[in-house]
């Protein structure tokens, strides 16, 4: 791994991802995108870890894409553009469907690529004085790779807006968009960050991964009976499990579960 990302894990079970290029504000080439895809994918694979914050260094979170790469992009050909674009969308996958908790820590410009990156995450908070643009269409181009994702996030109907505007928007508007959780001063954007981290180890792991999965099972759905066999199995098979009966037992014994330690 460069100096392009900094990682930090810590005995709580805590991962913190760093996006460590201030001095380009943070944008991202296709050398960081496989990076931070490796880098995902190691931090899902391993059960020790049951948070991972994505934060970034500098006055940006992150610009999008970096001028270089972009210039390298517009004299590939479809095959190759595709091929890059195919990387992206893997990065942007793994963020999304990591089965631990995942929190954008957001400060600054956050544009393009960046909105995906945020939309991916579980949860974001920003500073007040975040912007947020999807930038695309004034180059041009279209924010299609990070489409499944920021329209899940904000919906179609604000969607349709700010990919064809292409207008800056502020923190408070992204909170009421859905984009992010939080939008806080500089000063409490750790300590706001830290109670969301807090809440989350205070739950089961297990319980955590499997309501991710349950999310993406039951989002936009139709319900009928196959679904809601499907929730009865979840509900059953968690009811049974071995952390499962241990939050059973745990509430009924008015004890504290064993996943909490001494938290």
């Amino acid at each position: 791994m460069t100096d392009s990302i900094l990682y930090q894990e810590n005995p709580s079970g805590v991962a913190t991802v760093t996006l460590n290029r201030p001095e380009k504000h943070n944008a991202f080439d296709d050398l960081l995108i496989n990076e931070l895809t490796q880098l995902f994918q190691k931090i899902a694979e391993n059960p020790a870890i049951r948070v991972m914050i994505l934060a970034a260094n500098g006055k940006s979170f992150c610009a999008g894409a970096d001028v270089n790469w972009m210039q390298r992009m517009a004299a590939y050909n479809y095959d190759e553009n595709l091929a890059d674009a195919n990387k992206l969308a893997l990065m942007l996958r793994t963020l999304n469907s990591m089965p631990q908790a995942t929190i954008a820590r957001i400060q600054g410009a956050a544009y393009g690529g960046a909105v995906g990156l945020i939309a991916c995450c579980d949860m974001a908070v920003a500073t007040k004085m975040s912007q947020f643009c999807l930038s695309e269409v004034k180059l041009g181009l279209v924010p299609a790779t990070i489409s499944p994702y920021v329209i899940e996030a904000i919906g179609a109907r604000s969607a349709r807006r700010y990919f064809n505007t292409a207008e800056l928007f502020s923190a408070r508007r992204a909170r009421r968009l859905g984009l992010i959780n939080e939008s806080v001063t500089e000063e409490e954007l750790d300590d706001t960050l830290n109670q969301l981290v807090k809440a989350v180890l205070a739950n089961s792991p297990k319980a955590v991964t499997t309501s991710k999965q349950l999310i993406a099972n039951v989002a936009n759905h139709s319900i009928n009976q196959e679904l809601i066999d499907m929730t009865s199995r979840t509900i059953a098979a968690i009811r049974v499990s071995e952390e499962g009966q241990e939050g059973l037992s745990a509430f009924l014994q008015k004890r504290r579960p064993n996943w909490r330690g001494e938290q």
